[in-house]
């Protein structure tokens, strides 16, 4: 009896240090890692999936812009099938080509928007009009939910190295630091602009 009440003593002596161990802290974070990726993921979908009737309404007024049209088109099967699975978040080349994929499609996107302002009579298309504003809003909620993942990494990353965590996570979870989602190399340039004005 005398021993079990030592065990006991024992047992509520330790327990400010379990609770203090941010064992369930670091897994909900982790979590929510994996919330905001799948958020960002079903954003880039939905950008994927408005995209072959924007080129088929653009394909109507411009069909002679083939080159443009079929830059997008692969560009949108090279983003589709390159995946990232949430256990590969912590992988910095994963997410590089992920994100070159995506970067590639946005580029193609840009450009398509270039070739529509040549036809004027497709800008005043109903159906050109919504499926743009779709993607413009599309566009906003990827950028919405590229700046909640990386949040969701910050706060992650801090719960795994911060003291008394990174000594849970050492010897009893072994979680890995994850990827931020970075900023496509072209976007690290300013736009050229030109007028066409010559001097």
């Amino acid at each position: 009896m005398k021993r079990k009440i030592t065990l006991l003593l024992l047992c509520l002596a330790c327990l400010p240090l379990f609770t203090g161990c941010g064992y369930n802290t670091m897994q909900q974070n982790e979590e929510e890692v994996f919330a905001a990726w799948g958020n960002l993921e079903a954003a880039l979908q939905r950008r994927a999936d408005l995209i072959p009737n924007l080129v088929e309404t653009v394909k109507g007024y411009a069909g002679h812009e083939k080159e443009t049209l079929q830059a997008v088109i692969e560009a949108r099967a090279k983003a589709t099938s390159v995946q990232i699975s949430p256990q590969a978040l912590a992988d910095p080349k994963a997410l590089a080509n992920f994100q070159a994929a995506q970067g590639e499609l946005s580029s193609a996107l840009a450009r398509l928007m270039v070739v529509v302002e040549r036809y004027p009579d497709l800008k005043a298309n109903q159906n050109f009009l919504a499926l743009q504003h779709q993607l413009e809003g599309t566009e906003n909620r990827i950028n919405v939910a590229r700046q909640r993942y990386n949040e969701a990494v910050k706060t992650f990353n801090f719960s795994i190295r911060k003291f008394p965590n990174s000594l849970t996570n050492s010897v009893l979870l072994n979680l890995e630091r994850k990827e931020f989602f970075a900023a496509d190399e072209a976007a690290r340039q300013a736009p050229k602009v030109d007028f066409g004005t010559k001097e």
